[in-house]
């Protein structure tokens, strides 16, 4: 009798509607499988179509080209002798379902839908997908001619059901199922099922893995189990980062990790495991075997299919492996990194622009591309060919081998320091050693000349010049010298994106990298259409406490030593007259908060879910020891006016990398309105009482919820 099994989990750089390219990746993971010797192959969620696909899977030519590429699958010697688990879209009896096709030789053994679908944060299946409300029942599904033609079946089985194969017992579970507070994995365990399946398409977010790869561990603790996740990898076509991390389980023991962050399209993760192991530990716990003796039972689709091998006592077994996991450092430089490059290399563009201030967020933004430089030359030296190729082809060179990250960076990074009268000597030293050390083309550009004569054509029509507040002008007439320079920066920006390259005799455009953090987003601290407006923003989902550790991490590992001088200096915009060459002007004296307090009001407003009053009764305590309840209120009611007198600017702002779960970013993550009665009115009433209520020993005079 068969003891061990070689199974093989998937990590996909998959790309939403990329069928061609969906396929090639597909049959690749399924071949490198075989190889290995695994005789079950795991891929993502949705992985047929692009997890991405949004409302284009409302259109019928979705589930079409899906059935179209499952054709292939099937008739493809690739697949044979292996049972393939792909996933794609299903319409049952007039319904949508997010599907695990299972199949076996030319026969789909079970077509099995999602149960529980993510509808939060960045997710919205339930707007696409209904889910299978059916627990233990299965139906018959008709399947299209073209793969009766295949299968030579009329119908499959569909719906919750597991596969029992000559030696052991399969099912699966999709996503957001593993993350339910009763995961289908509870009870297909109590059932005997011995094998879960996991197919992902969960993003990165800063600091999540650990919860990931905790959820998988617990789920095979506490009643045994050999567990498998695949997840997508990559920028599916959006602002998220998948970031791959298949694995495998078994007992509570992980026992191979895949890569985090990878250049690679295709990873797959085998592992030979023992399932007398699985046995042997469910059968020590009399609470499982009470449980399961009472449990319900699953459909079985029987599957004339083994596993393992009729003699397999020599084959290796597992050891437990400690999972290694990322620093936020690392994520940054990572994740954001990644996502540039797929997003560069599918845009057909030739590289990216920056404007670079000497600042920490756009020195931050230049330093993730030095890493996807780093990332990209990692990847060529260890062979990766298809890389290779990306680059020779955004570079415009068939023999280009690049020999650095500098190097690279000097063919596909162009930076540029648009100075103004503005400007100090300070900023202008600090990009222009910025751009030499990581080797970019840099430019300098003085945009007195733009500002001057769109200020001249104002002057003309109206009569009038307006003045900065140090020269006597108004609030208002400050305001808009400073936003004449800031959109004046957007327009230069694009004209170099588009014509640098040409003035130069090189084909090709380049991307306009955006470059304000998540902070500043969230508090409209940004001009709308100037510079922060972009095509990308690799750190627009990234708070400045992050950013400034991450400038730390860059320092240490990549030996930017201008970095320093980065980090030390005051965050400014540059936008007021300096006094005698120094600057006056500071980011958190515009903002009246701190970065530090701008994380943490977005922290209680999105995470916390709070309200005014409910952000003011959380920072009364937080900030006891520094501020009185009534600074305290103050500082709460000044956040909730800015941000609603500034939310309007969410609804343009540049796409970013999704980092932080308090994002603001406007009706993806953040739903939330952009026009608000900015008053307050009966909210701010009602911390003010409050704060009026509590005695001088900080105790309120009356109950909270009244």
């Amino acid at each position: 009798m068969g003891r061990k099994v070689t199974l093989a989990t998937c990590a996909l750089n998959q790309w939403a509607l990329d069928f061609d390219g969906n396929l090639d990746r597909i049959l690749k993971s399924i071949e490198i499988a075989k190889s290995k010797g695994a005789t079950y192959r795991l891929g993502p969620e949705l992985e047929i179509c692009g997890y991405g696909c949004s409302d284009h899977f409302y259109e019928s030519d979705t589930p079409l080209h899906c059935f179209q590429v499952l054709e292939e699958l099937l008739t493809s010697p690739v697949t044979q002798d292996i049972i393939c688990d792909v996933g794609m879209p299903v319409m049952h009896r007039n319904v949508r379902y997010n599907c695990r096709v299972l199949f076996l030789n030319k026969k789909i053994l079970l077509i099995r839908p999602k149960m529980m679908l993510a509808n939060n944060g960045n997710y919205r299946e339930l707007r696409w997908f209904t889910p299978w409300n059916k627990p233990r029942h299965v139906e018959d599904y008709f399947l299209p001619r073209m793969i009766q033609r295949v299968t030579g079946q009329e119908t499959v089985p569909f719906g919750d059901a597991v596969l029992s194969t000559k030696d052991t017992c399969i099912a699966s579970e999709m996503c957001e199922e593993l993350w339910a507070p009763n995961s289908p994995h509870i009870n297909m365990g109590l059932d005997g099922v011995e094998i879960f399946t996991n197919s992902s398409g969960s993003h990165h977010e800063l600091r999540k893995a650990y919860v990931r790869v905790d959820l998988i561990k617990s789920a095979t603790a506490k009643s045994g189990g050999i567990y498998l996740l695949a997840n997508q990898k990559g920028c599916d076509g959006d602002r998220l980062y998948y970031d791959g991390c298949a694995l495998i389980a078994i007992n509570g023991d992980i026992v191979a990790q895949g890569a985090q962050f990878s250049l690679e399209d295709v990873e797959v993760l085998t592992a030979t495991l023992d399932l007398e192991d699985v046995r042997s530990f469910r059968a020590e716990s009399s609470s499982r075997s009470i449980l399961a003796s009472q449990s319900e039972t699953y459909y079985r689709v029987k599957v004339d299919f083994a596993l393992s091998a009729p003699c397999d006592l020599f084959l290796p077994s597992y050891e437990p492996i400690q999972w290694r996991y990322h620093t936020p450092e690392e994520e940054i430089s990572l994740g954001p990194a990644c996502w540039l490059w797929d997003y560069l290399r599918r845009s057909g563009q030739a590289g990216f622009l920056l404007p670079l201030s000497g600042g920490i967020d756009s020195s931050a933004t230049a330093c993730i591309v030095f890493s996807m430089c780093r990332q990209v030359c990692f990847a060529i030296q260890n062979g990766n060919q298809q890389v290779l190729a990306y680059v020779r082809r955004i570079v415009g060179e068939p023999d280009f081998m690049p020999q650095s990250p500098r190097e690279l960076c000097g063919r596909i990074f162009t930076t540029c320091y648009m100075a103004s009268e503005n400007s100090s000597l300070d900023t202008f030293s600090r990009a222009k050693d910025l751009a030499e050390q990581i080797g970019s083309y840099h430019l300098n550009i003085n945009i007195d000349t733009a500002v001057k004569a769109v200020m001249g054509i104002f002057s003309i029509v109206t009569g009038k010049w307006p003045k900065f507040r140090v020269n006597g002008g108004t609030t208002r007439e400050n305001l808009a010298l400073q936003n004449v320079q800031a959109r004046v920066r957007m327009v230069l920006a694009y004209l170099f994106a588009q014509l640098s390259h040409w003035a130069k005799g090189k084909p090709g455009g380049l991307l306009v990298l955006g470059s304000a953090n998540v902070d500043e987003c969230l508090r409209g601290y940004l001009t709308k259409y100037d510079c922060s407006s972009a095509d990308i923003n690799p750190i627009g989902g990234i708070s400045k406490t992050d950013l400034r550790s991450f400038i730390q991490y860059c320092i240490e590992n990549f030996n930017l030593s201008v970095l320093r001088s980065i980090l030390s200096a005051p965050p400014t915009a540059e936008l007021e007259p300096l006094a005698d060459g120094q600057i006056l002007q500071t980011d958190e004296a515009d903002m009246g908060m701190t970065y530090a307090e701008l994380s943490m009001y977005g922290k209680l407003r999105k995470i916390s879910k709070c309200g005014p009053y409910s952000m003011f009764c959380k920072l009364i305590h937080t900030w006891r020891e520094a501020y009185s309840p009534a600074q305290v209120a103050a500082k709460v009611k000044y956040f909730f006016r800015m941000y609603s007198i500034n939310r309007h600017k969410m609804t343009t702002v540049t796409p970013a990398y999704h980092a932080e779960n308090y994002s603001p970013d406007d009706n993806r993550f953040d739903l939330r309105p952009f026009l608000y009665n900015t008053s307050w009115s009966w909210q701010f009433r009602y911390i003010d009482q409050k704060v009026s209520e509590i005695s001088d020993d900080g105790v309120s005079q009356s109950d909270s919820l009244d």
